[in-house]
């Protein structure tokens, strides 16, 4: 992964190769320059780019074990909560998007690149991971996105260093979280032992979204079957409103018990209001093209119905 790293950043300038302490030699400068000469970064598109990328930290992922909570969220699931964005966000210049787990940077780059087609332009990015070695394929993404988006190199469970913003997203890692006296300052705290990371991340969220804004979350499938649940929910209820819970198609995970889902909060105030009903259903897979559209359909026409 590190090798990774070192590499996109030699290409990103201009394929000068750093030396550090000598290393690498002489000779080892000279092959990569060679390699780097077929890599024209700046006759690729953005999507060309990013999927350079993808590749390369495929071949990683085959080299290390790397543990879930770390691997790069798919493109599908990217622009799936683009498409949500887009349907019900308000676009207007310099609008803030918050990736509260931004990772490798794929999801963020996945969601900047599909609404940028849709031209939304102007958007203010910020992403916050506390892994040094994922905020630094982050940069890289954004680099090669030409995006300004600004990493925070931090505990997104402690205060953030990031203005409110409109919307959150972000694929939660699931599990505990294990600095008890820092949840303890969160509704969502468990009573007894570990909270839930999931659980603080979602109730950070709310309290970084301006009045009115959106959180799209990737989470567990069966998030709201655990008995620890009614405390996140009455969290939710209190700062916000639960306008959605859609399940990612199966096939998209290895089994049922790793199915995932997106998650819809609305923060409170401006123009926010509970959605009558909420939005529940599960994605077709996008190869299916006809139940993908119907699916899209009744979207629109759910948003027609209460946001119209």
């Amino acid at each position: 992964m590190d090798a990774l790293i070192e590499t996109f950043d030699n290409m990103l300038d201009n394929g000068n190769v750093h030396v550090e302490d000598g290393l690498p030699d002489e000779e080892t400068i000279q092959k990569l320059t060679k390699l780097y000469q077929q890599i024209d970064l700046a006759s690729l598109s953005k999507e060309e780019r990013r999927a350079l990328l993808q590749l390369s930290l495929l071949q990683v992922y085959k080299k290390e074990k790397i543990q879930a909570n770390h691997q790069m969220t798919p493109d599908t699931i990217g622009f799936l909560l683009a498409y949500l964005i887009e349907k019900l966000v308000t676009y207007k210049p310099g609008i803030k998007l918050l990736d509260l787990t931004v990772g490798t940077g794929n999801l963020l780059s996945a969601i900047l690149g599909t609404l940028e087609n849709k031209g939304w332009d102007d958007l203010a990015l910020y992403g916050i991971d506390n892994d040094d070695t994922l905020i630094s394929l982050a940069s890289i993404s954004s680099q090669l996105m030409e995006s300004d988006t600004k990493l925070v190199h931090q505990d997104a469970i402690i205060d953030l260093q990031v203005p409110q913003v409109d919307v959150v997203v972000g694929d939660l890692p699931i599990g505990y979280y294990p600095l008890d006296e820092r949840a303890s300052a969160f509704e969502t705290t468990a009573k007894q032992g570990h909270s839930y990371v999931h659980y603080l991340l979602i109730e950070q969220a709310l309290h970084q979204l301006n009045d009115g804004g959106w959180g799209m979350f990737v989470v567990p499938k069966g998030l709201f079957e655990a008995p620890e649940a009614k405390k996140l929910l009455e969290v939710i209820q209190k700062y916000g409103y639960l306008q959605g819970l859609l399940n990612l198609p199966q096939k998209l995970f290895v089994s049922e018990n790793s199915q995932k889902s997106i998650l819809i909060i609305q923060k409170q105030g401006a123009t926010a209001k509970q959605a009558k009903p909420i939005l529940l259903g599960e994605f077709p897979l996008m190869k299916d093209r006809a139940e993908f559209v119907k699916f899209l359909a009744e979207i629109d026409a759910w948003k027609a119905q209460n946001f119209s």
